[in-house]
């Protein structure tokens, strides 16, 4: 392969390191770079760009999830795949790991070729598409899928249903392999081998069983020397085996158990009670396949969500976009009085304040996933916030709102400017003000206040007061205190939009007044800053 992988493999446990790493240069990935930890890891992600980060989930100093989202938190990191290696059966954090935006889900333990097409997916699902410069990356994770016997190019689909575990069945008699077959005939997917040599070459494959019956007393190869041979393989170091045997001494019952057996069943063969045994243990094999494959369709679901979400985005643009074009070419006609020029030039003032929404759902997704990066600059604050304040006049015109803006900082001298991002800012606002209005009274005054200083503040006060019972939660997701058609998303997104920007959202209710005052704070610009 003319272009490898640059690849970071980051657990504590150096056998398993080393597994990984075998399994990476078997799979013609190269020798990879390995780290002990998260926080080790960092330090190496600062000092290089890798095309591929393997990581377990549990470990000291900074654990697999907190790597993953200081990564995606990172411009220079945020778009490298991610594969997290973890034994979690708690969905609520494979949940979390999803949000913060893993490439790919491993569950302990796998192989060599389940590995592979843990990459391929991986690499066929980065968050952003690779640079024309990286197309020698997209290359090598084609070559991978090759080298594990996949098409490449190949989609590979979770499967809704795993097919039954295999299961080797290996003795030098042909009568007791018949025998053992026969019991689990229909059951399990059975493969069999007469010998030592061919039970090894299965068991270190890139599809090994998922459990072996293992005969002791064998010509040539023995099964201990199967098993001290499997346990130096990484597609064969944690098959599980049960040894059949007619030795019944403890020795014999030790040294197969310091080689990993997992049962020891003595000759001749109970088939009742041997079915049992392994029905038993089987159960355990089917609830980390299930659990693989279940954490596939998690992945893919949420993947799924994002493309229809992203598709409604842009389908959302081009009709809106087109209306936005009609309308402007209307309002810029001659023939209209200024009545409908006025309500033209609002159509258009709405239509763009759609498409900020469009636009602004990308970016609270990012910010609730951890995976919003700011880009600050300078802020005319005054500005939009008269632009806003004007929008919600003419939007609650029918309640007959005096709806004020008013600065504190002396004439003559320059607006104080924020730093921020500024779509970000104005739905920030826009959200509080069209807040403060729905829960105004009819003919009732909201103002807005922007005060000079480091941070910067806007009071924005109205009317009424937040109902006590949710007060505790006026800033939650989907809490809201019973206005018709409210969604609960308002003061919840706001608090998002200035926390992503290092800036709060708090209130204060004045019972006595009945009014209800919105505090904003927010970075100022270097000509607020005070001296």
């Amino acid at each position: 392969m003319a272009q490898v992988l640059k690849v970071l493999v980051v657990d504590d446990v150096e056998t398993m390191r080393k597994v990984t790493a075998g399994q990476l240069a078997a799979l013609g990935c190269g020798s990879p770079d390995v780290a002990g930890d998260g926080a080790e890891a960092w330090r190496m992600l600062e000092r290089n760009r890798y095309d591929l980060v393997i990581s377990d989930w549990n470990m000291p100093a900074m654990t697999g999830i907190a790597l993953l989202q200081l990564m995606r938190a990172s411009p220079r990191h945020a778009h490298t795949p991610f594969i997290m290696i973890t034994a979690e059966a708690e969905r609520s954090r494979i949940e979390a790991a999803i949000a913060s935006g893993v490439s790919d889900l491993l569950v302990k333990p796998y192989t060599a070729g389940r590995l592979a097409t843990s990459i391929q997916r991986a690499m066929a699902h980065q968050i952003a598409p690779p640079a024309p410069e990286h197309a020698a990356t997209a290359a090598a994770a084609a070559a991978v899928a090759e080298a594990a016997g996949q098409p490449q190019g190949a989609v590979h689909l979770p499967p809704t249903a795993p097919p039954p575990p295999t299961m080797l069945l290996v003795d030098d008699t042909a009568d007791n392999l018949h025998v053992l077959a026969n019991v689990f005939k229909g059951q399990y997917r059975i493969k069999a081998a007469h010998n030592g040599e061919k039970a090894l070459a299965l068991c270190c494959s890139d599809t090994p069983p998922d459990l072996v019956l293992l005969d002791v007393m064998m010509p040539g190869m023995d099964g201990f020397e199967v098993a001290r041979r499997m346990r130096e393989h990484p597609n064969g170091e944690s098959v599980p085996i049960i040894f059949v045997t007619a030795l019944t001494d403890d020795n014999s019952r030790l040294q197969g158990m310091e080689l990993g057996a997992v049962d020891f069943i003595t000759k001749p063969i109970d088939p009742t009670q041997l079915k049992l045994r392994v029905d038993n243990f089987m159960r355990y094999v089917e609830l980390r396949r299930q659990l693989q494959a279940d954490y596939d369709n998690m992945l893919a679901m949420a993947r799924l969500r994002d493309d229809v979400e992203a598709m409604t985005r842009h389908d959302l643009k081009g009709p809106l976009a087109g209306a936005i074009g009609i309308v402007q070419a209307l309002a810029d006609a001659g023939d209209l009085d200024r009545r409908q020029a006025e309500q033209l030039r609002l159509a258009e003032q709405a239509m763009l304040q759609v498409i900020d929404m469009v636009n602004l759902s990308t970016e609270l997704y990012k910010i609730e996933t951890g995976k919003y990066v700011l880009h600050a600059a300078p802020l005319a604050i005054s500005d939009m916030l008269r632009r806003v304040v004007e929008t919600a006049r003419a939007f609650y015109a029918g309640k007959q709102l005096v709806i004020a803006v008013d600065t504190d900082f002396d004439v003559g001298t320059d607006p104080p400017t924020g730093l921020g991002d500024a779509m970000l800012t104005y739905s920030l606002l826009n959200n509080l003000i069209k807040n403060a209005c729905e829960a105004s009274p009819e003919r009732g005054r909201v103002s807005a206040t922007l005060y000079a200083g480091s941070p910067l503040r806007i009071e924005i006060v109205n009317k009424g007061v937040i109902p006590a019972a949710i007060r505790p939660r006026f800033f939650d997701k989907f809490v809201t205190g019973g206005k018709a058609g409210g969604t609960g998303l308002g003061t919840y997104s706001a608090r998002l939009l200035a926390r992503a920007q290092h800036g709060e959202v708090a209130f204060a209710v004045n019972d006595e007044a009945h009014t209800t005052t919105l505090i904003v704070t927010l970075p100022a610009g270097p000509s607020a800053a005070l001296p």
